[in-house]
């Protein structure tokens, strides 16, 4: 409805107003990517990690030390003298 609405409130013939209707679709879409995108941007949760990137997982490769051993927090802590022991 509403775009009917602008449609009978842009003057002119049918080319003038094709015309008119492309401009504002162009300057509509320039002011969302120029100005109203850049600044919502920012309050975007997007960038938010939820991942502690201090938790990373090292995953090693055939030929390192510690090829067969357990990845992530598991080889950490089977690493341990302590628990090592334990096993």
């Amino acid at each position: 409805m509403i775009y009917a609405a602008i449609w009978r409130a842009l003057p002119g013939p049918l080319a003038v107003r094709v015309l008119l209707a492309v401009v504002l679709v162009l300057a509509v879409v320039a002011f969302c990517f120029l100005w109203l995108f850049p600044r919502v941007a920012p309050l975007m949760p997007f960038n938010d990690n939820t991942v502690d990137p201090s938790a990373a997982v090292v995953v090693h490769g055939p030929g390192s030390p510690a090829a067969g051993a357990p990845v992530g927090a598991v080889a950490h802590l089977l690493a341990t003298p302590s628990l090592a022991a334990r096993r």
